[in-house]
């Protein structure tokens, strides 16, 4: 039987969005969060914003989070500007 959880944390939601653009945490150069910010579990689904807010910079992307009717994700754009349209963000 699998379980399906909306229970997460930051650094596996970032961790997620740094591997579609081909970045690791080594590439981070600042993050607003502290270490227990970071990994504190919480709850991404529907309902209310639970996890803490953020900003981390890396050489090319800046990662941040999204929401829409209280579901969290972690969303980044480019950190300098490269001619691609961002996506709509939330809703």
């Amino acid at each position: 039987m699998t379980v399906i959880t909306s229970i997460t944390t930051w650094w596996l939601m970032i961790q997620e969005e740094m591997m579609l653009h081909n970045e690791t945490w080594d590439d981070a150069i600042s993050c607003t969060l502290g270490p227990d910010e970071i990994d504190r579990p919480f709850d991404r689904g529907w309902g209310g914003i639970n996890g803490p807010p953020f900003t981390v910079w890396t050489r090319t992307r800046v990662y941040f989070p999204a929401t829409h009717n209280g579901a969290e994700w972690c969303a980044s754009v480019a950190r300098h500007p490269d001619g691609q349209p961002t996506e709509h963000i939330g809703g």
